[in-house]
């Protein structure tokens, strides 16, 4: 009895052990729950086919070649650059001003 009072008033064994319990067993249970993040990234991370044909070396080759075919078929001739609006603009009233100066030009 007297030992398990004396054990009772124990500064180390009242605070100590339960704050390194806590440190330790923290470490371990971060460690699952990173990995579980980790894992679900790995699954996320699937590439897309058409991503996957990019970064593929190998297959890149024949998305070059389709590109070139899709830029073949573009009249640049006719190629007219556009501003957009300026964030303070409104979009809108801008939009009108564009349709109007197209219709004085064509």
């Amino acid at each position: 009895m007297l030992t398990f009072k004396a054990l009772q008033r124990n500064k180390t064994l009242k605070y100590g052990v339960p704050m390194l319990l806590l440190v330790v067993g923290g470490s371990f249970g971060l460690r699952e729950f990173t990995q579980i993040r980790y894992d679900a990234q790995k699954i996320m991370k699937k590439l897309d086919p058409t991503l996957e044909a990019k970064v593929n070396p190998q297959k890149q080759s024949v998305i070059l070649e389709e590109e070139y075919q899709k830029m073949k078929d573009v009249n640049l001739e006719e190629w007219r650059n556009i501003r957009g609006p300026r964030p303070w603009e409104d979009s809108k009233e801008y939009q009108e001003q564009q349709r109007s100066r197209q219709g004085k030009a064509a």
